[in-house]
């Protein structure tokens, strides 16, 4: 019975101290990268030639989620090739950029306050998704300190960002309301 208690606790450790991407852990095979990157590049010119009967912003936002597709599928398949944590951590990083340039696109059919509101918030997104990239590298190569210091930077970074764009969004007020408003926004981030 005692050898049983051993091999349960010994087997609960193990999963727990087991790193979160641990299924990086075997790198892939180059067929199976070459294949990725040949089934993004088709994927593409099919996404491609769909934007290609659109016009103005519409067409640019098609086209920015066109790439943004071609390269997550590249950087996914280059981290399953490597098959290690900083690999994945780059790929999280070049999903995390190309949501941002898809964001920004969106945006453009946007005026005014409006646009201004929704490039910070896209903004906001990307320092999020940044950070959670910024982390998983650090744990990758680093200590639990280096973790627990990117953690906090990116943390800081994110509430930065989203400050911003709730402040932004008390620019289209006037008055009582936007002094409430700026006030409301400093309270929520101790600023």
């Amino acid at each position: 019975m005692r050898t049983r208690q051993w091999l349960v606790a010994a087997v609960c450790s193990m999963m727990v101290a087991a790193p979160a991407g641990f299924a990086y852990a075997q790198a892939g095979s180059k067929a199976d990268y070459d294949a990725a990157l040949k089934q993004a590049g088709a994927d593409y010119k099919v996404a491609a030639s769909k934007c290609d009967g659109l016009k103005d912003n519409a067409k640019d936002v098609c086209m920015a989620e066109a790439r943004r597709d071609r390269d997550v599928a590249k950087a996914n398949a280059e981290a399953k090739r490597d098959g290690t944590e900083k690999a994945h951590a780059k790929a999280m990083k070049t999903k995390a950029d190309r949501d941002y340039d898809v964001a920004k696109e969106m945006c453009d059919d946007k005026k005014g306050n409006d646009k201004d509101v929704c490039v910070k918030e896209a903004k906001a997104a990307h320092e999020r998704d940044l950070g959670a990239a910024k982390v998983e590298k650090a744990a990758a190569a680093g200590t639990s300190a280096d973790v627990a210091g990117a953690r906090a930077d990116a943390r800081k970074d994110a509430m930065d960002a989203a400050y911003k764009a709730d402040k932004e969004k008390c620019d289209a007020m006037s008055g009582d309301a936007k002094d409430k408003c700026q006030a409301d926004v400093r309270a929520k981030y101790a600023k």
